[in-house]
């Protein structure tokens, strides 16, 4: 059987969305005749940790682990947040940040260039270059963010220029939503610009995961560039059965940063809330992972604190379950630059739970496209308050009525198993 080399930086025990594509993907490779190697740190940092994940990887895969050194305790030691686990973006617990906060973020966006892993670059280069040449690999593919993993599939490439490289984007590199909150010096934004043009340049397939990324990243002139959309696992929802909420559920499942903060949403809900007392009782707003303190304000101002359930973190068999008994799934975009082409892993679990969709975004964008392909919900712009207000209380008259529910078709393109049996076919195609 052919192999394939998968260097990650998420893997279990990681929680969160930024282990689910891999995972998924390692667990069905071995039907379409590929057997993965999973490459990881030994001791990174993750947000959250999230064991349930182990079911879904096979016997006897092998996963290769060496140690990293990030500089997160020089972070948490000048920062003075001894103890606590790094969030994952840009989310703020405080009102405020300090100049110490501050400076952390520049000092990374100035000298951790692409991102904290940069240590792990070379020793990687070195232990994987050993490895390869001790070992049957035939393809390797590199994940990221974090983009260091991209460096590292560089750093191969240019040892072994035969062995087939596939850079696989979950995010943007430079057209991230947070990359303007890095304060880069012109410098150091050249140095990310260029190591992103390098690595997409030099990759023999560059895969992400929208239709805009495709249109961003083939400015490039990548060699040869492929769609592979997130998805969802038809194992992981099919033995949930669990009715609809009885309260009327509105529910955010996964990080909540400011750029997602929906505005409109919470003074629409504010005054459906002033106007109908019954709504107000039945109303109930779920958010369930990291949130920025923006966002908590924001509902607070708006006099939505009681109609607030707030819980930071479920694992990922809990988090579907709370998926299929919503009444609503709230889908938030950032409001940034690169919103059409924002396609997150949660919202083909989204899909998969048989709950309607409720999105905020950009109405021309890549969810809207796919919103409408499976008639699963609605989007509203990010500033239409009338329209938001006119959606939300069809939906409450059909929740009120009991024929709250989703007529969801034509997702079965988007199961996992389906999506690594095109991730297969294109490294047969290449490796031929």
């Amino acid at each position: 059987m052919k192999k394939v080399l998968i260097i990650t930086y998420y893997w279990i025990p990681s929680g969160g969305a930024g282990v689910q594509r891999w995972v998924k993907f390692v667990k069905y490779l071995r039907e379409f005749g590929w057997e993965p190697v999973v490459y990881t740190p030994e001791n990174p940092e993750y947000p959250s940790e999230d064991y349930s994940f182990e079911k879904d990887i096979p016997q006897n895969t092998e996963v290769i682990k060496t140690p990293i050194w990030e500089p997160y305790d020089i972070y948490r030691n000048l920062t003075g947040k001894k103890g606590k686990r790094i969030n994952a973006g840009f989310i703020s617990e405080n009102k405020k940040s300090d100049w110490k906060d501050k400076l952390s973020i520049w000092l990374r966006g100035n000298f951790l260039i692409p991102d904290p892993r940069k240590f792990w670059i070379k020793p990687s280069v070195k232990f994987l270059t050993m490895y390869i040449k001790e070992n049957q690999i035939d393809a390797v593919i590199s994940t990221g963010p974090p983009h260091s993993m991209h460096m590292i599939g560089l750093g191969l490439k240019k040892i072994f220029p035969n062995l087939i490289w596939f850079a696989d984007f979950r995010d943007p590199w430079t057209n991230i939503d947070f990359y303007k909150d890095l304060n880069l010096t012109r410098l150091a934004d050249r140095i990310h610009h260029k190591m992103e043009r390098k690595v997409i340049q030099t990759a023999d397939n560059v895969i992400v995961v929208s239709n805009e990324m495709v249109n961003e990243f083939s400015l490039f002139n990548p060699k040869k560039i492929t769609l592979i959309t997130n998805g969802f696992d038809s194992d992981d929802v099919s033995d949930v059965n669990v009715g609809p909420d009885k309260h009327f559920t509105l529910s955010h499942i996964g990080t909540l940063n400011s750029d997602r903060n929906p505005k409109a949403l919470w003074k629409v809900l504010k005054q459906i809330c002033e106007n109908d007392t019954d709504f107000k009782e039945r109303l109930e707003i779920r958010l369930i992972g990291k949130t920025d303190f923006s966002v908590l304000e924001e509902i607070k101002n708006n006099g939505l604190i009681k109609n607030l359930v707030k819980v930071d973190y479920l694992s990922h068999n809990e988090a579907i379950v709370r998926q299929k008994s919503s009444q609503l799934l709230l889908l938030l975009i950032n409001n940034s630059a690169n919103a059409k082409g924002i396609l997150t892993g949660k919202f083909f679990e989204y899909l998969a739970s048989g709950r309607p969709i409720l999105a905020i975004g950009p109405t021309d964008g890549d969810v809207a496209k796919i919103l409408k392909e499976t008639n699963s919900g609605k989007i509203i712009d990010f500033e239409d308050e009338a329209m938001l207000k006119q959606v939300i209380l069809e939906y409450y008259k059909l929740y009120k009525n009991g024929n709250l529910k989703a007529e969801t078709r034509s997702i079965e393109k988007y199961s996992r198993k389906v999506l690594t049996q095109t991730l297969a076919s294109l490294l047969d195609d290449t490796i031929k």
